[in-house]
């Protein structure tokens, strides 16, 4: 790993303690059952470069180190290295492992959403099972207002191996408040400011599929006003937390 000082130094300091945060953030998901096995993965935006950090495909989550993560480019092709002007080269190095297969779906969703910081897949069992039904999961609890805005939207059939997924991701969100999609047939994808959002947008999507299913054994739920939605959505995002 070599590089000259400055912004050469910086760039490196800041894809290791990425590294390190995409790499914990993978704990979350097995801490809140959103995945089995090896399927999932958190990605996480390199600030001011046209780079990402994503998990390697088909490692098993108690094995995931930092240095596993993969940096690639924003077409999803892995990067050791750049020149940085007077800094020159800054090589971080990559490991012999190949991306998540959903690398390009990440990287496409990062080129057309530019205020995305974090992306996040799962197969969390109740967000996945409306996904299969092809449904949105409607707005009928203060928490979906809180966080969602709404109702969390399914998006277009597609499969996996190129950007196709990416594409209806961007599609479906790009006018929504919701940080969450129901890819059909396939699972969620959340979005956020930062890789930890997403992966709490991730959480609580599972949280609410799971509970909306529950309220409709039980009967039809109530829906809630936009107009309600739109002042919990408001008082949440602006006024919550510290």
């Amino acid at each position: 790993m070599t590089a000259g000082t400055g912004a050469g130094t910086g760039l490196l300091e800041t894809i290791a303690r990425i590294r390190t945060e995409v790499c914990a953030l993978h704990a979350e998901l097995t801490r809140y059952g959103l995945v089995v096995w090896t399927a999932g993965n958190v990605s996480a935006r390199v600030p001011g470069t046209d780079l990402m950090v994503i998990k390697p495909s088909g490692v098993s989550y108690q094995e995931l180190t930092p240095e596993q993560m993969i940096v690639t480019d924003l077409y999803g092709t892995p990067v050791r290295g750049t020149n940085v002007g007077g800094s020159g080269t800054v090589d971080w190095g990559n490991p012999a492992l190949s991306p998540s297969s959903d690398t390009a779906a990440h990287a496409y969703v990062y080129r057309h959403m530019p205020e995305v910081g974090g992306v996040v897949h799962t197969h969390s069992t109740y967000a996945t099972a409306w996904a299969a039904r092809g449904e949105a999961i409607p707005c009928v609890l203060t928490m979906m207002g809180d966080e969602f805005g709404g109702s969390i939207p399914v998006g277009p059939f597609a499969l996996i191996g190129d950007d196709s997924i990416g594409h209806g991701i961007v599609e479906t969100l790009k006018n929504s408040t919701s940080p969450a999609v129901l890819m059909q047939n396939h699972g969620p994808f959340t979005i956020g400011k930062d890789a930890r959002a997403a992966v709490k947008a991730a959480v609580m999507c599972e949280e609410v599929a799971r509970t909306v299913h529950i309220s409709r054994q039980l009967g039809e739920p109530l829906p809630i006003d936009q107009a309600h939605i739109d002042s919990l959505y408001a008082r949440y995002q602006n006024v919550y937390g510290q």
